[in-house]
């Protein structure tokens, strides 16, 4: 870690985790889902539930931390920080999502109705591929043909990071200004002037790395670490789509980023996850 750091890197599963994964810095969690949430639907509490349901892959394990909570109101939300792209991204936010649908089932006599349901995702990378929005948030509902929301109680909340470019005289909101925490929190030596309020100074004396104790800062040091492998994976990565070619050009290109990353400790499995290739064919490549 460099020593010069002065503050902890939110997109390390230990940072997402200490910053806004615990009861007493649930405040931090709360303001930040409501600048997204609708103004009829902002939260007042929350409290942490189990997430044994999510993270089955080893990809989903390494690279994506999750929160899940429940509003007071009932409301379910699935919160995470997602580095690394699957093949399958869209198909697994939907899986992941009706797992808190479905334990709303009551025994017995039951008439259906069911609890508004959020997958709020912050992505550290493009999924709109082949789109030129340059919108950082994007907000997914069921439709009909007609484009008119078929069903209110289940969205979708994606946020792409690498497109919000706001500097600090430009912060106006607070999401803005979450936005822009997430993205530089780890890269400052000091809590912007834009940011200012009670709530920031708070979150900001929390992210201190100076703070932790030795446990801590050595766990943060091994996520940190885990970050920086998996990021230089996935910027050299052709699931990003930056490969172009033939399906035989994807391959070869697979087989050369599993041959370079090999020696960096990461899971065969996962390792497959992010080429594409079997994990046959890279325990040939590892021999």
């Amino acid at each position: 870690m460099n020593l010069q750091d002065r503050y902890v890197n939110p997109f390390t599963d230990f940072g997402f985790k200490k910053l806004f994964g615990s009861e007493p810095n649930k405040e931090f969690l709360i303001d930040f889902l409501n600048t997204l949430l609708p103004e009829n639907h902002r939260i007042e509490d929350l409290t942490y539930t189990k997430s044994e349901h999510l993270g089955g892959s080893p990809l989903d394990r390494k690279a994506i931390f999750d929160l899940y909570c429940t509003g007071k109101d009932g409301s379910k939300f699935i919160v995470e920080v997602q580095k690394a792209k699957q093949n399958f991204f869209k198909d697994r936010s939907i899986y992941y999502s009706t797992f808190p649908i479905q334990e709303q089932a009551k025994r017995g006599d039951w008439d259906f109705k069911l609890a508004h349901v959020y997958t709020v995702g912050i992505l550290d990378f493009e999924f709109q591929d082949g789109q030129s929005s340059e919108n950082v948030k994007t907000v997914v509902k069921l439709k009909d043909a007609k484009g008119e929301v078929f069903y209110d109680k289940l969205t979708f909340i994606y946020l792409e990071m690498p497109k919000f470019d706001k500097t600090e005289e430009q912060l106006e909101s607070n999401y803005d200004k979450w936005l822009y925490v997430f993205k530089h929190l780890p890269y400052l030596q000091n809590r912007p002037r834009k940011l200012q309020e009670r709530i920031f100074e708070k979150f900001f004396r929390l992210a201190e790395i100076a703070n932790f104790t030795p446990e801590e800062r050595e766990n943060y040091e091994d996520s940190l670490k885990y970050y920086r492998d998996l990021k230089n994976v996935v910027d050299t990565s052709f699931v990003e789509g930056k490969a172009e070619g033939k399906a035989e050009g994807k391959e070869e290109r697979a087989i050369e980023i599993a041959r370079n990353i090999l020696g960096k400790g990461l899971d065969i499995s996962l390792i497959s996850e992010l080429t594409g290739l079997s994990q046959e064919e890279i325990e040939k490549l590892k021999k």
